[in-house]
């Protein structure tokens, strides 16, 4: 308590302006037979886990570069073994995918927010974290800032991951194949909590993981053409987000969450990689 007090000393809070997409306009209902709802007008989207099935959607327009925010309250209680995914993907075997996936666990147990990144199929970039807040108690936005030159994962405004283009030092970035938004809602009590060691309690079925205030300032991919044009940063309004890195503030905030709530990263598990860490891993 005395640490979250402290940051709000140092970093006023950030009033996030989310606007209220219309997921009916937004998003197609994918998967889970009827276990995906969209309610309110519009306004908000559920997605249900039971025994038999979860649940997905997926957004009607594909993006090359944006920043796409979404508002979710995870699963409450005891959610072990299952899996909210949140993420942007492209298809084929070569594929470029940034993720969101929240891991659940048992009553009273924090969550585990998992980041990776995928460039050209190939990810092992995990990054995990614990949240400062209980994220089933409220809705919070998630929000994925992606532009040529870097990836930024935030919670309400925080960063929380940077991800950097490393092309010159041989790392493929995403920046050539537009993606999707993606969303499900699954069974995975062979992995997700503890390693699969606590399993999924379906006599607290079913588990139910909501969404609202979508809001998307990105570049619309469609027929082969960027709704940015050829010269995105000025197409774009000179919208911040395009050339968008972080500030002296914005560092700090990410030190912070890094240092407090980081649970796992890749860059130091030397076990992992005993020849020495990827490329991308030693810049600062």
């Amino acid at each position: 308590m005395a640490l979250t007090f402290c940051y709000m000393l140092l970093f006023p809070v950030i009033l996030i302006v989310a606007f209220a997409g219309d997921f009916n306009k937004d998003f197609d209902l994918t998967w889970g037979d009827g276990r995906a709802k969209i309610l309110n007008n519009g306004e908000l989207l559920t997605l249900t886990l039971d025994k038999a099935s979860g649940s997905g959607f997926q957004s009607k327009n594909e993006y090359l570069f944006g920043k796409i925010d979404m508002q979710l309250k995870l699963v409450p209680g005891n959610s072990a073994g299952t899996v909210t995914a949140y993420y942007l993907s492209s298809k084929g075997s070569t594929w470029d995918e940034i993720d969101y996936e929240f891991l659940g666990n048992l009553s009273g147990e924090p969550y585990i927010l998992h980041t990776n990144v995928f460039s050209q199929g190939k990810g092992n970039r995990e990054q995990q974290f614990y949240l400062w807040f209980d994220p089933t108690a409220d809705f919070h936005t998630y929000s994925i800032m992606w532009n040529p030159q870097r990836i930024i994962f935030s919670v309400d405004g925080t960063p929380i991951r940077e991800f950097k283009n490393s092309e010159a030092m041989g790392v493929p970035f995403p920046k050539n194949q537009p993606m999707r938004i993606y969303s499900s809602l699954w069974n995975a009590d062979d992995w997700a909590t503890r390693g699969g060691l606590v399993k999924t309690d379906w006599t607290q079925a079913p588990f139910t993981a909501s969404y609202r205030n979508f809001n998307a300032q990105a570049c619309i991919w469609s027929s082969g053409a960027s709704s940015c044009g050829s010269s995105a940063s000025e197409s774009t309004g000179g919208s911040s987000w395009f050339s968008q890195e972080l500030d002296a503030t914005g560092q700090q905030r990410l030190k912070w969450v890094q240092r407090n709530y980081m649970i796992y990263n890749y860059c130091s598990d030397a076990k992992r990689f005993p020849q020495g860490f990827p490329p991308e891993c030693n810049i600062s």
